[in-house]
């Protein structure tokens, strides 16, 4: 058995994870010397080299990788058994590791915001990011849940639809069609569109109706946020396709939604986690608060539009 302590490991998962002596030093507060003595005597527990440097890189080797991949692990099971150990105690503490993709950024934060309040001692890392790079951090497993609106199909994943996901053609609010009804693909055409990238689920809800009519779509731009393509649908440079949640009320001064045959598109919101998961205690208490809340900020949101426009 290979005798190492928490300290020399995670000394080393520092070094690994920013790839320098002289980083992990700094991060952890202590000298630069103690960073190599701990890892020298974790390369002699090991009995193999664990880092190899090329140059000024420093990189892992094969017995490094799987020491890095153990180290993950015991330090979550360590978190889980502090979270447990504080839910026998009758209080919610820990981590809770969130990603979401791009439009998530526009109502989990306030999500977040209601439940901190309820477990003030709930530490939240949230990050956002497109579904390419949701899709790798899940197989790497990176996090605890994840919230997007189209769930990779090729990873094994326990997921929950919890919040509507309407797709709605927005336009500047002095278009031509602004005040038409039941306005057809086919009066789409001739118009120009802005998209998200290549890979955005937007992008091929709106590619699949627009082939399934045998119409082309006029893509004048493509941009990798939503604020910038409302920023541009302001400038008068095309039409688009948003989830309506990217639409505040602030928008509706100088943009408006179409009323276009078909749409909105109904899609949903998904919390996923991987199957065969074990999630944390806090993990689950936001799994079921996210559920349960959800029905409320829906409810809510509908209220404020319809005071909005009414």
């Amino acid at each position: 058995m290979i005798h190492a302590t928490l300290h020399q490991l995670e000394v080393f998962e520092t070094v690994a994870r920013l790839q320098s002596f002289t980083k992990a030093a700094e991060e952890l507060s202590i000298k630069q010397p103690t960073v190599s003595s701990q890892i020298k005597q974790l390369t002699q527990t090991v009995g193999l080299p664990l880092f190899e440097q090329i140059g000024k890189q420093l990189y892992l080797t094969n017995a490094g990788e799987e020491l890095l991949n153990t180290c993950h692990e015991i330090f979550a099971r360590l978190d889980n058994f502090e979270m447990t150990v504080a839910d026998l105690k009758g209080v919610k503490e820990g981590k809770l590791c969130l990603t979401v993709v791009t439009t998530g950024k526009y109502f989990v934060p306030r999500l977040l915001g209601s439940f901190c309040q309820l477990y003030p001692h709930v530490d939240i890392s949230l990050q956002v990011t497109n579904h390419q790079q949701i899709h790798q951090r899940m197989l790497d497993n990176k996090d605890d849940l994840y919230i997007l609106s189209k769930p990779p199909e090729d990873i094994d994943l326990e997921r929950y639809a919890f919040l509507d996901n309407p797709l709605v053609v927005v336009a500047p609010k002095n278009h031509i069609l602004s005040n038409q009804k039941n306005i057809s693909l086919e009066e789409l055409q001739p118009f120009p569109f802005i998209l998200r990238e290549i890979g955005s689920n937007t992008r091929k809800v709106i590619q699949k109706i627009f082939d399934d009519n045998k119409l082309n779509i006029q893509v004048r731009l493509e941009l990798g946020s939503n604020e910038a393509i409302k920023q541009a649908i302001m400038g008068g440079l095309g039409l688009s396709v948003l989830s309506k949640h990217t639409l505040t009320s602030s928008c509706y001064e100088e943009l408006c939604i179409l009323d276009v045959k078909n749409f909105p598109i109904q899609e949903s919101w998904y919390v996923t986690y991987l199957s065969g998961k074990k999630l944390s205690v806090v993990a689950k208490t936001f799994l079921d608060y996210l559920i349960a809340e959800s029905i409320n900020y829906t409810a809510e949101k509908q209220f404020n539009l319809a005071h909005t426009h009414g």
